[in-house]
């Protein structure tokens, strides 16, 4: 790793969510995630709302996903969720395939980005 001088200090919000499936659901959900959910969002066409990245831990039995979304402030985050902005987005079709999922969103200020290449 070479660090290239790219330290940013910055004051993005990242929402922070996990949700948890069957072995057998794992991909359906990350399908369903790729062709509906995230293009829907996209779809919203929301201020300040910059990316979402997508983990995933395949555990004995059962399958933990986490999502992060990056917005510019937290107002763009209450412009996607609403006043209750801590509350979760988990449309109905990802709960039929998800056994158990946060309720609440946590909701971080990224402080610093140091990028390395």
């Amino acid at each position: 790793m070479v660090l290239t001088n790219k330290f940013e200090v910055r004051n993005m919000i990242k929402r922070i969510w996990h949700g948890y499936t069957t072995l057998e659901n794992a991909d359906t959900y990350q399908n369903l995630l790729n062709d509906e959910v995230f293009p829907g969002i996209e779809a919203k066409k929301i201020p300040g709302y910059r990316s979402i990245e997508l983990l995933r831990c395949d555990k004995e039995d059962e399958v933990e996903f986490i999502t992060i979304m990056t917005f510019d402030s937290l107002q763009n985050v209450i412009d996607f969720q609403g006043e209750d902005y801590e509350a979760c987005y988990v449309p109905d079709a990802a709960q039929r395939v998800l056994s158990r999922w946060d309720q609440r969103s946590r909701h971080y200020t990224e402080i610093q980005r140091r990028d390395y290449e």
